[in-house]
């Protein structure tokens, strides 16, 4: 079977499917990235290859604490998983960070960026950073993001954080790629609520207002009661955890162990009480009905006859000659 060739690309194999999923098994970061290069393509022929490694490295996965960061841009999600993820390191674990990128709607590119803005957690031995593109996915996740958790976690990465595109109110997919979100917040801003509204709100474990020194360091405190009290008002995600507001700051440290004791201390309720294994139970079905509706939406797209099928639906659509509704119904009733 062919595997992915460099970082970044797939190419002439340098694998087959058995070694590379050795290779992520033994720890390897290069293997790693080359296995999440094999599970991002969009090639017929390393989907099939990708699908043999999954199912190959799926007994060794689930063993990590799955932890989103969300939060809007400008507010430091980066800085703060830099700070953050050099903590946890310090405290024993091996973090793997999946970092997604918007795809820009006129070029299709992505900056990348992320390791140049963590370059101390890029350097540790225990970390392994990876962006990804969106790929114009909504949600603020990449389409195989979940697929990456799973390597990562067959890697023996005991910590693995996804940090999302940072759009806001939209950015509410990652509830069902992890375990517990981390809501990142800046003080200072004005009317502090209205920066992420209740959409993403309702989903976090855990609200971290950053930059809590210097000038912002009142401003953060009274940002973080303010956030307590809206809390108040809604209905935890899980019973038994009432989502808890931290202050913390990237620069000095201060508060960064906090969020990590919160995060463990939400991590081994949930397990206790059930609720994760319920939980990843569902993200798990909901991630194959996703896959059903992504690989659906590619079969009308390189079917010839199904796209003849679709232009003529589309075009009865935008008359008024027939419903969306009889349109969907016709066009799943063509392809039986």
């Amino acid at each position: 079977m062919s595997a992915p060739g460099a970082e970044g690309g797939t190419g002439p194999a340098a694998y087959d499917v058995d070694t590379l999923a050795e290779g992520v098994r033994s720890g390897d970061r290069r293997a790693l990235a080359r296995a999440i290069t094999l599970v991002e393509s969009s090639r017929a022929a390393d989907r099939a290859d990708a699908t043999d490694l999954l199912a190959t490295l799926l007994p060794d996965a689930g063993g990590s604490i799955r932890l989103g960061i969300s939060g809007a841009p400008g507010v430091g999600k980066s800085t703060f998983i830099q700070a953050f993820g050099l903590d946890v390191v310090a405290r024993g674990h091996r973090v793997a960070v999946l970092a997604v990128d918007p795809t820009s709607a006129v070029s299709g590119g992505s900056i990348l960026g992320d390791k140049t803005r963590m370059p101390d957690l890029a350097r540790s031995p225990d970390t392994f950073i990876r962006p990804s593109p969106s790929g114009g996915t909504v949600g603020g996740v990449a389409r195989r993001t979940g697929e990456a958790v799973l390597l990562c976690e067959a890697a023996g990465f005991d910590v693995v954080v996804v940090e999302t595109v940072g759009t806001g109110q939209s950015d509410v997919a990652i509830s069902g790629l992890v375990d517990l979100l981390a809501l990142l917040v800046a003080p200072g801003g004005g009317d502090d609520l209205q920066g992420i509204k209740r959409g993403v709100m309702e989903l976090a474990d855990l609200v971290v207002v950053t930059k809590a020194d210097g000038e912002l360091a009142a401003a953060a405190g009274r940002a973080a009661a303010d956030y307590r009290a809206a809390l108040g008002l809604l209905r935890p995600r899980f019973e038994g955890w009432p989502p808890r507001v931290v202050t913390c700051s990237s620069l000095t440290g201060e508060g960064i162990g906090e969020v990590w004791e919160g995060i463990e201390e939400a991590s081994a309720a949930l397990r206790e009480t059930g609720e994760l294994a319920a939980q990843r139970e569902r993200q798990a079905v909901a991630a194959m009905w996703s896959e059903v509706r992504a690989l659906l939406t590619e079969r009308i797209e390189g079917d010839t006859a199904a796209r003849a099928e679709v232009d003529a639906l589309e075009r009865q659509v935008r008359e008024g000659t027939l419903s969306p509704a009889a349109a969907a119904a016709r066009l799943l009733a063509s392809l039986s």
